[in-house]
């Protein structure tokens, strides 16, 4: 299969290293508006073909699929000229910056019959797989409540380097620059972490979010440090459960933890993931007496590169897809809405 990375920037060095790993997968060209970034991206990864523009590197046309790295922002725009030409797209998260664009990609994908396919990282985490599939099971009986949390230190700590000097970081922390803060940045991360590890959806929620004073007069050169630091969202879920999910950049001392605990009538489960290792930890039948917690062993499961990549030599579509990353756009779409009228928004 033949690649084309669009978008050479840090994020974009592991899906080179990741597709190039896979047998029969050959990285055939690049592109970036930055020459500098371009040329050195593909100096280090092999590839022999650079281009400043979609629209060049789609006239050439030597490729089947596309591993879309771009900022948020021009999502949208480079998503759906690859599709027009027919090819397979995997897409980093969050697939557009509102619901409207998600679900028009999300469309066009169905309508080319390509791949489309959203990098919702954490699928990746076997112990989420191995969740869901308890849940589905009805090893912990039917679901009654739901807790999750997505929290990271890097406003607090340098462990990610120093948000005050570092691009990488300010943008996520300016609306002027195309982010929608932690809800929109890791705010999806968790959703889909609940979604999936839970086998439900978001049925309505009420969200709260907060931007925390972090420089002199909010500003960092030409950065307005205006986007959402936390949020906090209490939602209903189609299996009718009930729960609260939140998201922080100033979680101080967990550097990045995604958790998810579920609890039923019969039993709980909980899922951690950290930047360091994950585990599953199970409470059932006799435990439920004594309220005894034990880790289960899982084996590892394909990563999205890999089931990308498969999906196109089966031609089958595969998860996350567009249509599930554009149904989690809708969910962040009306936390902000929440937000500005200060009531419940029914999903």
């Amino acid at each position: 299969m033949r690649l084309l990375i669009l978008g050479t920037g840090k994020m974009a060095n592991q899906h080179a290293v990741r597709f190039a790993s896979l047998p029969g997968v050959h990285l055939v060209g690049a592109v970036d508006t930055d020459p500098v970034r371009l040329a050195t991206f593909c100096e280090a990864h092999g590839i022999g073909r650079a281009f400043s523009t979609i629209e060049e590197a789609l006239a050439w046309g030597d490729f089947e699929a596309v591993s879309n790295v771009t900022p948020d922002a021009a999502h949208y725009a480079t998503t759906m000229a690859c599709l027009a030409a027919g090819k397979h797209v995997m897409c980093e998260k969050p697939l557009a910056t509102n619901y409207a664009d998600a679900l028009t990609m999300a469309e066009a994908a169905v309508k080319m019959g390509v791949v489309a396919m959203v990098n919702l990282s954490y699928r990746n985490v076997a112990q989420i797989h191995a969740a869901r599939e308890l849940v589905q099971a009805g090893q912990i009986g039917t679901v009654k409540h739901i807790e999750a949390s997505y929290l990271q230190s890097w406003l607090v700590s340098k462990a990610w380097g120093d948000w005050r000097t570092g691009q990488q970081w300010l943008w996520r922390l300016s609306k002027g620059h195309g982010s929608n803060g932690v809800l929109g940045d890791v705010g999806i991360h968790i959703l889909d972490f609940v979604a999936f590890g839970a086998a439900t959806s978001i049925e309505d929620m009420t969200c709260r979010l907060r931007t925390f004073p972090k420089a002199e007069g909010d500003q960092i050169g030409e950065y307005h440090l205006d986007a959402n630091d936390s949020f906090v969202m209490t939602a209903s879920f189609s299996s009718g459960a009930l729960g609260v999910i939140h998201a922080s950049r100033w979680a101080t001392g967990h550097i990045n933890e995604l958790r998810l605990r579920v609890y039923g009538d019969k039993g709980g489960i909980e899922v951690q993931h950290t930047h360091l290792d994950s585990h599953l930890r199970v409470c059932l039948d006799d435990d439920v007496e004594t309220g005894t917690w034990r880790t289960v062993e899982v084996l590892p499961v394909a990563t999205n590169y890999e089931r990308f990549v498969n999906a196109i030599r089966l031609n089958m579509q595969t998860e996350p897809s567009f249509r599930h990353a554009a149904e989690l756009q809708r969910v962040l779409d009306l936390a902000s809405e929440s937000e500005e009228k200060r009531e419940p928004q029914t999903v």
